[in-house]
């Protein structure tokens, strides 16, 4: 088995998001990482999905997810050609005397300080997964707090886009006729 990035474009429509993941569960897989937002066509939006499963069962299930309506395309992405980041938001205990240690490390780690308290820090970091893990494994000893973390969202590297082939036209529906 090994891990797959596929971006999604889908219909931004309610119930969407949960047939996408259904059809995943009724795999049987299980899904690592899923983001999910818009695209710079309001009607759009972009599902990145990160899931660990062998290449066979994968193409099932991308031609599964091309049978969905709502689905418009469905591109995998390469690690060595595509960007991949996650969010990370994570409380750390920092009093007087381990602010100083904390914030170095921040620095170190191209960290962002997003509120400060008494006898904690907050902090946000944006990398890779490897990133994020090396820099929760230094600040343990501090203690954690509280985090949060994103899935991964991925874009394909260099100039041409997932939209570069035309999109599908996505209905409108029609105003309601006045009585």
């Amino acid at each position: 088995m090994s891990k797959h990035t596929l971006s999604v474009l889908v219909e931004n429509k309610p119930g969407v998001l949960a047939r996408v993941a259904g059809l995943f569960s009724r795999r049987g897989f299980n899904i690592d990482s899923l983001a999910v937002g818009p695209t710079e066509h309001d009607e759009v939006s972009r599902m990145t999905i990160v899931v660990d499963v062998a290449e066979s069962p994968l193409e099932q299930v991308t031609k599964q997810l091309n049978k969905l309506v709502e689905v418009i395309k469905i591109v995998e992405l390469d690690s060595a050609q595509s960007v991949a980041r996650e969010l990370l938001l994570v409380k750390i205990r920092a009093d007087a005397a381990t602010r100083g240690q904390v914030l170095e490390l921040v620095q170190v780690f191209r960290g962002k300080v997003v509120d400060i308290a008494a006898d904690a820090v907050t902090v946000q970091l944006v990398g890779n997964a490897d990133k994020l893990a090396d820099f929760l494994r230094i600040i343990e000893p501090y203690g954690v707090r509280e985090l949060v973390q994103s899935g991964v969202v991925a874009i394909g590297r260099g100039a041409r886009s997932i939209t570069d082939r035309s999109l599908r036209p996505v209905p409108v529906p029609a105003p309601p006729a006045a009585v």
